[in-house]
């Protein structure tokens, strides 16, 4: 069980999700693509109806809006967990924030050819005024 744990593979996952932070800080779809697997999917609620994204209209949505960086915004990302469940399998929860809203993402995250990459991300947002 400790060799499923303690390898470079979380050292890898953290990697990626620095990326992660700094493609939404950014707003930099270059990151973005290198972080999300082609055929990733995105989920939000609004304890009404659930919303279910393409990576393509994820892209066009953080594509379409001022990033935080040229707002002048302070960072709040934050690594919540990462739990892996196998070699090629992790779950990573999140915190980020484009004020005045702010995110939990439960990212799902697989190791490919090409190495970790997130393919599902659900998210919760919070607004504080």
């Amino acid at each position: 069980m400790s060799d499923t744990f303690n390898d470079t593979s979380i050292d890898e996952i953290t990697a990626l999700l620095g990326e992660y932070f700094d493609g939404l800080y950014d707003g930099d779809l270059e990151k973005f693509g290198r972080v999300f697997h082609p055929d990733s999917r995105l989920y939000s609620t609004d304890g009404t109806s659930i919303t279910d994204m393409s990576r393509a209209q994820y892209f066009e949505l953080i594509g379409g809006r001022d990033s935080a960086r040229s707002q002048g915004l302070k960072r709040h990302d934050r690594i919540v967990s990462i739990h892996k469940s196998g070699p090629d399998t992790a779950h990573a929860v999140v915190n980020c924030a484009i004020p005045p809203r702010y995110f939990t993402d439960y990212l799902t995250l697989m190791r490919t050819s090409e190495g970790w990459r997130i393919i599902s991300k659900s998210y919760h947002t919070d607004v504080h005024e």
